[in-house]
């Protein structure tokens, strides 16, 4: 237990006045983010360092290479440089040179076509739900108290984690969640995915001016609401696209799903030259809502919020000059291998057979050490060689020495993680990254993955005012948040923009855009009229 207790935080709570007439508090523990800095697995860095270490070689070479041919040309006269090459030149005939040319050609060209095609975004719309869906969070527990589905200390609950959320009173829900009939219907579910899909869509149609015909690609994720046909062969019904379309409709994979069918959307892109893909990200809160009183089942409940995403991607060169940003990396990490990290978000039934997501204990923890292996990976793709260099090297000197230290000061019964005193090196990804977009689960979640990487309130600025403005939208927040940096024009050319995402799984995926051109204010946003109030507004 002892081992535990820096994992565990505590928060006073006012429970209002008591029948005697007198205040009354209670001490609420939790657990907090584990500092996964403090204890990066050896093997976790061994993926990304491969890269490093596979270009080692013309590290090595090239300045060798530059500083020879210096002093070679160097010691020599301008007329004596040039009577050189004319006289390598003439001893060799034109069939050879030919000969030469062509294989040089060739060997260019080979690289060339070897080199994975580029993929562009070309341009993203996420759906803005109409203001007769919005409701504030007094609202949302009138709604759900006139349901008749929950009792008062279910409500007071749900009442508790609204207040502490982070979430503000201008998000979105079906109206469905305030019937007192059974909400998760396949016609409720269809409806929803029908309206919030087919707006995102048509609003990327308009903005990019591309035919749904010449799409060669789509790619569908939802997690929980999994018709047959597909929502995928709803999209192609609706919109007529093509018969020879590559679609793929993915379910069950949580809210980092978005990341996963970009990954997939690029794969199949760079098999398909010449062709344009489009991703859907969703959930739908109406089919997935809890009617039960389960506690650990309710929670969904109080974060989930109606939107959706879609995005325009092309691996055609022509279209570099029209696109907005270019994917450089994607990386995924998976733990459900973990019997922990594959319970901790959990669909099943009630005692009164209610379907619902449960959600563990555990799920701070458990998602801490899937963000700890997914920063750890992708860092030495994305810090400078300076701060890699850094990480390394401390993790070495911490991993030789650090145990051998902590073994000495607990023969003399202190505590290994006081023992401990060399401090670990947390890189600064403030150095490899303009802006960041971290998946908005919640107001607890982004304080401490502020606090674990050291990211400033501007940092979190365009996840905390998702989080404020549209609630938590599952795998399409992230897409929110890059919008609320474009509405705010803080895009330039050459960024570089950190997409992270978890969820069930246990899942962690990020994405990294690099801006090709500045974005301007664009004049369809779901932010339009309202992101002059944030910052300010969080903290109300």
């Amino acid at each position: 237990m002892a081992r535990e207790e820096h994992l565990l935080s505590t928060d006073i709570v006012n429970r209002g006045i008591s029948d005697e007439g007198s205040q009354t508090f209670s001490v609420r523990v939790q657990r907090r983010l584990p500092d996964f800095l403090q204890s990066v697995n050896l093997k976790y860095v061994k993926l990304g360092y491969h890269y490093l270490i596979k270009h080692g070689i013309y590290l090595a070479i090239l300045p060798v290479l530059v500083l020879v041919f210096s002093a070679e040309v160097g010691s020599l006269s301008r007329e004596e440089l040039w009577r050189k090459v004319w006289d390598s030149t003439t001893r060799y005939d034109l069939a050879t040179v030919l000969s030469f040319v062509a294989l040089f050609v060739f060997t260019i060209s080979l690289y060339i076509m070897s080199k994975p095609r580029p993929i562009y975004l070309l341009d993203f719309a996420c759906y803005k739900p109409s203001d007769d869906l919005k409701v504030t969070k007094e609202q949302f527990i009138e709604l759900a108290r006139n349901s008749g589905k929950f009792n008062e200390s279910s409500l007071e609950f749900q009442k508790r984690i609204l207040e502490s959320s982070g979430i503000g009173d201008e998000t979105y829900v079906p109206k469905s969640i305030g019937s007192s009939e059974n909400t998760a219907t396949m016609k409720e579910g269809r409806f929803e995915a029908s309206t919030v899909m087919f707006g995102a869509l048509d609003e990327l149609f308009e903005k990019t001016k591309i035919r749904p015909k010449d799409v060669g690609v789509l790619v569908v994720n939802c997690s929980i609401f999994n018709p047959t046909p597909s929502l995928s062969a709803m999209i192609i019904n609706h919109y007529k696209m093509r018969g020879n379309i590559l679609s793929f409709n993915l379910g069950g994979m949580g809210c980092s799903a978005g990341i996963i069918a970009l990954d997939l959307a690029r794969d199949m892109l760079q098999a398909n030259p010449n062709n344009y893909a489009i991703v859907i990200s969703g959930e739908m809160v109406g089919y997935n809502w809890y009617p039960g009183n389960e506690r650990s089942m309710l929670i969904p409940n109080c974060f989930f919020r109606m939107g959706c995403s879609a995005l325009l991607l092309s691996n055609r060169r022509r279209d570099y000059h029209r696109a907005k940003y270019s994917l450089e990396h994607i990386v995924r990490t998976h733990k459900a291998s973990n019997d922990r990290a594959f319970r901790c978000i959990y669909q099943e039934e009630d005692s009164q057979r209610y379907k619902g997501l449960k959600i563990s204990k555990d799920l701070v923890e458990v998602g801490g050490d899937a963000l700890k292996t997914n920063i750890t990976t992708l860092g030495p793709l994305v810090l400078p060689l300076s701060e890699q260099l850094f990480f390394f090297g401390n993790l070495v000197w911490r991993h030789l020495f650090g145990n051998k230290n902590a073994k000495t000061n607990n023969n003399n019964n202190n505590n290994s993680q006081q023992a401990n005193n060399i401090k670990p090196y947390i890189p600064d990804y403030k150095l490899a990254f303009e802006h960041f977009c971290v998946y908005a689960a919640s107001k607890t979640v982004l304080d401490e993955l502020q606090r674990n990487l050291e990211l400033s309130e501007e940092n979190m600025e365009a996840s905390r005012a998702t989080l404020h403005r549209f609630g938590n939208t599952s795998s399409s927040s992230i897409w929110y948040e890059l919008a609320y940096l474009e509405a705010k024009e803080k895009i330039r050319r050459g960024d570089r923009v950190w997409q992270i995402a978890f969820g069930s799984g246990f899942k962690c995926n990020s994405a990294v855009w690099k801006a090709i051109r500045r974005v301007k204010k664009p004049s369809t946003n779901p932010w339009l009229g309202c992101v002059d109030r944030y910052p300010e507004s969080l903290t109300q």
